[in-house]
């Protein structure tokens, strides 16, 4: 018996706060595409979108955020992607859901997409399709788009008081979005009282940074941040955001910051990739990233967590090789220990023979010489993050790292993006993600574990080890891998070892990783 395909004009149609949409059922998921939760002008924050009459299709997708760049497809065996007509008017959100009863009250897991606060979108992976997860788990899902780059995180708040929050209106989106949710998705089946934040990359950021941020506070209630906490290496600048500003209006020949407001994106866009490296280099503030002000309190990790936040379980994780697009050594499958040992000396001098030891003793199962490979950028901020959380007792965090070998150019090591698919339980869809007996199995573990704490918040299944609490001093990490194993800071010898070790460390990353990385 093949698929099942149901839309007609009389249902699904749901009622929502604005007006009636309609969507589609495929099989048991009744599917939502491209329904507008908010509307913006420029640089401005937000509003609720006006009421319509009849029935309005969420049969498409929305538009996705304008990027400051040109996307180009590659390493799709790895990461599918998929690209989408742009518009600044981008406040879009998907459903996928198992009810569309008001009493059923399934749990509301809300994907932020990755590609830092600058790019990417809710479609723009082919493994964030949300069918499978809601069927899988029977749970609401939903993903949203939001502004990006220099329409969402733009300080313009020096020239007057209608700026006051540019430099957060992307995730004031954001906030649009969760207070939508809270609005209507009781008509798709889902409880406002239960809903769960995760998101990978940029997606983790967006996470950590609503917790940290009093308007959304109440609109969600659990986190989790995959690969989202990142050693940044720099401090945060400083100034008013005038240097920039100026420097844009100098460069487009412009005389007020209004026409900022008017100006096409493309050269907006263009001018800002001219002018903002200069103002980098100096260590000025160029924007794309949130901001702490009146309305954002900071990173918790530098301001410490607000009130809200300490009362919000999270999962926190990261990935074996988060930088590892490419292998590290071409013919580590070749050398022998004295060969490895040789370039550990040569990366590590003193250090080499500690290295050496405290790597097999945290990951026996892998090549002496992966250690090459090992993230440390987003293991150490990640480490660092559960520390400050776990020492207030208000909600438990809990930590991860997965740690599959995949089947790719003689086996290639768990790198940024790649545990997505299993998350999801979209596996199927990935090429590199299909490995008989093995695959499918860690899929039921990590997707299986993520939808326990969005509907209970423990992520503790019968398939895997009971995954303790972390507590000041004593991180329990569950480890995804074939053998799913919990070990009590395992690696923390090593982080140290390698942070110290991190300016000759640093493993420059190529065009096409850098562009995978940042999608």
């Amino acid at each position: 018996m093949g698929d099942c395909f149901y839309c007609s004009k009389a249902e699904p149609v749901v009622q929502t706060k604005a007006g009636k949409i309609r969507g589609f059922k495929m099989n048991s998921t009744y599917t939502f595409h491209g329904i507008k939760y908010a509307d913006a002008d420029r640089f401005q924050m937000p509003r609720e979108v006006k009421p319509w009459k009849g029935i309005k299709n969420a049969l498409a997708y929305g538009y996705v955020c304008p990027m400051l760049m040109q996307d180009h497809p590659l390493m799709e065996v790895m990461i599918p992607h998929r690209y989408w007509p742009m518009d600044e008017n981008c406040q879009y959100l998907n459903i996928w859901t198992q009810s569309l009863d008001p009493e059923a009250k399934k749990p509301v897991m809300v994907w932020l997409h990755g590609g830092g606060f600058f790019a990417g979108s809710s479609i723009e992976q082919v493994a964030y399709e949300g069918d499978h997860l809601s069927e899988y788990g029977d749970v609401v899902v939903v993903s949203l788009n939001h502004r990006l780059n220099i329409l969402g995180y733009l300080d313009l708040s020096a020239y007057g008081e209608k700026y006051y929050n540019s430099a957060n209106v992307g995730n004031a989106d954001m906030v649009a979005a969760l207070h939508w949710i809270q609005d209507n998705i009781a008509s798709f089946g889902g409880d406002p009282g239960n809903v769960t934040l995760f998101g990978q990359s940029g997606g983790g950021m967006k996470v950590y940074s609503l917790m940290n941020t009093p308007a959304a506070e109440g609109l969600f209630h659990k986190g989790i941040i995959q690969s989202g906490v990142i050693e940044e290496g720099k401090k945060e600048a400083e100034d008013d955001g005038t240097a920039i500003v100026e420097a844009l209006l100098t460069e487009l020949k412009l005389e007020s910051v209004e026409d900022l407001e008017t100006i096409p994106y493309y050269f907006l866009a263009e001018a800002y990739n001219k002018v903002s490296p200069k103002l980098q280099e100096k260590g000025l503030y160029v924007g794309g990233e949130p901001r702490a002000n009146s309305w954002y309190a900071g990173d918790p990790r530098r301001v410490g967590f607000t009130d809200g936040a300490k009362k919000i379980p999270v999962i926190v994780g990261s990935v074996f090789g988060e930088f590892d697009f490419k292998p590290v050594l071409e013919n580590r499958d070749e050398l022998t220990r004295e060969e490895t040992m040789k370039l550990l000396e040569k990366c590590f001098q003193e250090d080499a023979e500690e290295i050496a030891a405290e790597f097999e003793k945290a990951y026996p199962n892998n090549r002496l010489v992966d250690v090459l490979s090992l993230d440390y950028i987003f293991r150490y901020a990640s480490k660092d993050f559960i520390a400050k959380k776990s020492v207030h007792k208000e909600a438990p965090v809990y930590s991860y790292m997965f740690n599959y070998e995949f089947p790719y150019e003689g086996g290639k090591l768990a790198w940024h993006c790649s545990e997505i698919p299993f998350v999801f339980h979209n596996i199927d869809r990935i090429p590199i993600c299909n490995v008989p007996g093995e695959t499918d199995r860690l899929q039921e573990r990590i997707c299986g574990a993520w939808i326990n704490f969005a509907r209970y918040g423990n992520p503790s299944v019968p398939s895997l080890p009971q995954w303790p609490v972390c507590e000041p001093g004593k991180e329990a990490i569950m480890i995804f891998d074939n053998i799913c194993e919990v070990k009590d800071n395992y690696d923390h010898r090593l982080m140290e070892l390698l942070v110290k070790h991190a300016p000759a460390f640093t493993v420059p990353l190529d065009e096409d990783a850098e562009n995978v990385f940042m999608h």
